[in-house]
């Protein structure tokens, strides 16, 4: 009851984007621009907030981010070779599809789980794998992509082409932002931070908002296989990961194996769709895939939930 009560409003605001669409209330242009709003501003402004607040001594258990993003990585990389070789989509679908089985929703989900299974005062190691999870996420699939469009060039064209796309994209300069600004210990005036705060609480409504209007797009049965791929991989196979790596390789501790064993559990989230459009590739297939993950995540989470220490 407690991961549906979570989910559901994630569900309504998606809801509440497609009725507003196809009641003629939001036009496709309008809600073009809230998702370009969402991708190009809001979003970097939240993981640049995130980035360049967060502790980076606290919880930080070499241990527990092996086990979390091993399993990750090779979800993203099964999932990207299945979507080339069994659903034959070029490199660049493939690298969006495998997206899915990367990025996890450990925060919008996997906090509230967490705190209801765990106790608030458990949740230390979820933070931890959260902080590194846009950067890494993030990063990977963004070389990934430029690998896959510099196909059939060069090594140093290729190089090229993923440096110069790095220094433009705005995700991966909110991460060195963030960086900076956490590293270097600049204090930011509090106007400023207010400024960031109420952009970035707007990130995940209006991208909620602009899937439910693009989902009318879509014919979701057309990217169905595809889609059921990546939800067995997300919610099966990198949980499946996490709970060996944490029980036979690196024997974490049960703080941390909770901690990592939930978030893995989590289905991916509606960054997966960011990733997407930024590229405008494989969108139906992200918003399938979102959809379809989060929708069986309130059966497949209960039953990891019972492998808790």
């Amino acid at each position: 009851m407690q991961i549906l009560l979570v989910i559901a409003p994630v569900f309504l605001v998606i809801g509440v984007g497609h009725v507003a669409v196809r009641g003629g209330l939001l036009t496709d242009a309008a809600v073009d621009g809230v998702m370009r709003y969402a991708n190009y501003l809001a979003f970097p402004v939240l993981l640049f907030s995130a980035i360049a607040r967060m502790d980076l001594s606290a919880n930080y258990n070499p241990a527990l981010l092996a086990t979390f993003y091993l399993g990750s990585t090779n979800s993203f990389i099964l999932a990207m070779l299945g979507a080339r070789y069994i659903f034959k989509r070029d490199w660049q679908d493939a690298v969006v599809i495998g997206f899915g089985g990367l990025f996890t929703n450990a925060f919008l989900l996997g906090i509230p789980i967490s705190e209801r299974a765990l106790g608030a005062d458990a949740l230390g190691p979820n933070f931890a794998i959260i902080s590194v999870h846009s950067p890494y996420c993030y990063t990977l699939g963004v070389i990934a992509m430029e690998i896959a469009r510099a196909e059939g060039k060069g090594i140093i064209a290729t190089l090229r082409a993923i440096g110069a796309s790095m220094i433009r994209n705005p995700l991966i300069i909110a991460i060195v932002s963030g960086f900076t600004v956490n590293l270097s210990g600049i204090d930011l005036p509090k106007l400023i931070w207010d400024a960031v705060d109420l952009i970035a609480r707007g990130a995940v409504p209006a991208a909620l908002v602009a899937l439910g209007g693009v989902l009318t797009r879509y014919n979701f049965g057309r990217s169905l296989g595809a889609a059921s791929m990546v939800a067995t991989l997300s919610l099966i196979v990198h949980p499946m990961i996490v709970f060996l790596l944490g029980t036979h390789v690196f024997h974490l501790d049960d703080g941390a194996f909770n901690s990592a064993l939930l978030t893995a559990a989590m289905a991916p989230g509606v960054n997966i769709y960011i990733f997407a459009t930024i590229y405008q590739r494989a969108m139906g297939a992200a918003a399938s895939t979102l959809i379809l993950a989060t929708s069986l995540s309130v059966i497949t989470v209960s039953a990891w939930m019972l492998l808790l220490r």
